[in-house]
C-alpha cells in the first residue's frame, strides 16, 4: 500500500544553531568559530532564516561561548538578513545595564536583525561557580526579563528588585527595532515556563527533552498565548542535531560518535542532578538528565531529536515528530555539531536545504 502524502499544517523555517561541545585539545577556538561564521555566512546563501547561539560556561559543553552576542556580531558582519538569534543568554549571571546595553548594540549593528532568546540556566555548576543559589533562578529571571524589557522600551528608568537596583538610567544606544527586538523564552520541561512565555507574548524557544509530553507542554504555550488574547498562535522554535547524507547508513555511521559524545557531555554537565543534587526550582530535572544520559543516536532518531538520515529518511522522521508533537514554526539545526569533519558538516547542510527544505517551506494543502 503506497504511503499517504503528508501535509504539513504550516510551513516551518529552517535555521543554524552552534552549541560548541569542543575541547581545546580537538579544536581551538580560532578554528571553531571560523568554522561557524562560515557556516553562518553560507547558511544565509542556502536560504536558512536564523542563526543562534548559546550562552555558557567553564565545561567543554557550550563553554566556548561565554557571551552570543559577541559572536552574533562577527556575524552581523558577514551577513545581511539573516536572523541573529541568542539562544539563550542568561540574566541570571549577568546585570540587566549590561545586558540591555550589549542587545542595544548588536541591534544596531545587525541593522535590526537581532531577536533576544532568554533563559534562566540549568547547569549546577555553572550556579556554584558564580556563587548564585539554585533556588534563586527563577526569580532572578523574571526580575531581569522584566528590567532588560524595561531599558529598551523605556527612558530615565528606576526600578528597585531584589537583585538589581535600576535609579533614572536611559540605556543606550536605544534598539534599532522598535520598541525592541522579538523576544523568546527558552523552556524545556516545566509547564509554568511554558504558560509564562504565552501569557506574555513571547515566542518560545525548546528542545524536545520533553519526550511525548513536548506537545502538552507547546498546547500550555499555544493555549495561554490565545487565552491572553495576543493575535495568532504564538511562535515556536525547537532545536535539533541534523546531518544528511545521501546515503542513511553512511549518515548515521559518520553523525553517530560527535552525537553520542554530545549527549556524555551534557550528562558530564549535568551529573549534579543525577548525584543527588536538587532543587525545588527545578523539580522535574534530576530524571530527565538520568533519561539524557542514558540517549544513544537511534534512541534521538526515533524520538525525533536527531535528523540523521538520507533525505528521504530525514522527511520522514520530520513527518512523524510534527505528527506526535504539533506543527512548529522554527527548526534550530545543529550543523557542525562536536567533532564532525567540518567538509562532512558543509555537504550535509547544502544537501538538507536542496532536498529537505523544500518540502516544508512550500505552503500547506
Amino acid at each position: 500500500m503506497p504511503r499517504r502524502r503528508f501535509r504539513p499544517e504550516r510551513t516551518m523555517q529552517f535555521g543554524v544553531q552552534f552549541f560548541p561541545c569542543v575541547a581545546p585539545e580537538t579544536k581551538d577556538a580560532q578554528t571553531y568559530f571560523r568554522e561557524c561564521l562560515e557556516v553562518g555566512e553560507e547558511a544565509e546563501e542556502l536560504g536558512y532564516t536564523h542563526a543562534r547561539m548559546v550562552e555558557h560556561y567553564f565545561t567543554f559543553y557550550g563553554g566556548y561561548s561565554p557571551n552570543p552576542i559577541v559572536f552574533l556580531a562577527a556575524l552581523a558582519a558577514r551577513t545581511k538578513s539573516i536572523r541573529l538569534v541568542t539562544g539563550a543568554v542568561l540574566p541570571v549571571f549577568n546585570h540587566p545595564l549590561k545586558m540591555a546595553g550589549e542587545i542595544g548594540m548588536l541591534d544596531g549593528i545587525s541593522g535590526g536583525r537581532l531577536d533576544v532568546g532568554i533563559a534562566r540556566a540549568f547547569l549546577p555548576h555553572e550556579f556554584r561557580r558564580f556563587r548564585v543559589p539554585l533556588d534563586e533562578s527563577y526569580a532572578r529571571f523574571l526580575e531581569g526579563l522584566e528590567q532588560i524589557e524595561m531599558l529598551l522600551t523605556r527612558e530615565n528608568v528606576s526600578h528597585a528588585g531584589r537583585f538589581h537596583v535600576i535609579e533614572n538610567t536611559t540605556s543606550l544606544p536605544r534598539p534599532t527595532q522598535k520598541p525592541r527586538p522579538k523576544f523568546y523564552i527558552a523552556a524545556t520541561l516545566t509547564p509554568e515556563t511554558f504558560e509564562f512565555a504565552g501569557r506574555n507574548g513571547h515566542a518560545l524557544m525548546a528542545i524536545p527533552l520533553g519526550g511525548s509530553r513536548m506537545r502538552e507542554l507547546i498546547d500550555v504555550y499555544r493555549g495561554a498565548w490565545r487565552k491572553a488574547g495576543h493575535p495568532g498562535d504564538g511562535e515556536v522554535m525547537i532545536a535539533f542535531h541534523m546531518f544528511c547524507h545521501e546515503d542513511g547508513a553512511i549518515a548515521r555511521k559518520i553523525a553517530q560518535k560527535p552525537i553520542e559524545d554530545y549527549f556524555a557531555a551534557i550528562a558530564g554537565a549535568t551529573k549534579d542532578w543525577t548525584e543527588g543534587r536538587t532543587s525545588s526550582a527545578y523539580a522535574l530535572y534530576p530524571e530527565a538528565m538520568k533519561q539524557v544520559a542514558a540517549a544513544t543516536m537511534p534512541s534521538q532518531i526515533e524520538s525525533g531529536g536527531a535528523w540523521v538520515g538520507s533525505p528521504d529518511e530525514i522527511n520522514l522522521i520530520i513527518e512523524r515528530l510534527v505528527e506526535r508533537i504539533g506543527a512548529f514554526e522554527h527548526a534550530s539545526i545543529q550543523i557542525n555539531f562536536g567533532e564532525l569533519p567540518f567538509d562532512e558538516a558543509q555537504k550535509s547542510m547544502r544537501l538538507f536545504a536542496r532536498e529537505v527544505m523544500p518540502k516544508w517551506r512550500a505552503a500547506p494543502g
